[in-house]
């Protein structure tokens, strides 16, 4: 039991570290940059993205401690976890893009990509551990309402 609270600890410490990461380019560009970008009528305050992040990072690392203790040895587990891996870069990526870049076109369409990513994790992860394919639905929806206003923000901006 004591085994899996640390790894499941170290797993979302992991992804809050991917947070953090990419809170180094979002953070500082919030209140001037981002403050002055015309957004759609559906983009929530800037206040509620952190406080969804940290909780959709912490979903995705029980769901990656979920899938790497059925055996990190099991080439299917470990694929798994490589593609979780590549996903979760390109979710920092996408911070330096936007936030870092100052360039929504390029985050838009690195974003789309992301999303595929996803949907690639979830699937090598449902075929390991249906939970942890489960833990991953907010993030893809939250993922797809943020590629609408990704789009719109590029559009309109």
């Amino acid at each position: 039991m004591k085994k899996k609270i640390i790894g499941t600890i170290i797993a979302i410490f992991v992804c809050e570290l991917a947070g953090g990461i990419g809170a180094i380019f979002t953070t500082p560009n919030i209140a001037v940059w981002y403050a002055g970008l015309v957004k759609g009528p559906l983009n929530p305050p800037a206040f509620v993205f952190g406080p969804v992040w940290t909780l959709l990072f912490a979903l995705m690392g029980v769901s990656a401690f979920l899938v790497w203790e059925k055996g990190a040895k099991k080439p299917s587990v470990r694929t798994a976890l490589w593609i979780f891996f590549l996903q979760l870069l390109m979710n920092i990526y996408w911070s330096i893009l936007f936030f870092g870049a100052h360039d929504p076109a390029a985050a838009f369409a690195e974003i789309l990509i992301m999303w595929f990513a996803i949907l690639w994790t979830m699937i090598a992860f449902r075929k390991i551990s249906r939970p942890s394919f489960w833990l991953l639905a907010p993030y893809i929806l939250w993922v797809s309402f943020a590629v609408f206003l990704n789009y719109s923000i590029m559009v309109l901006n």
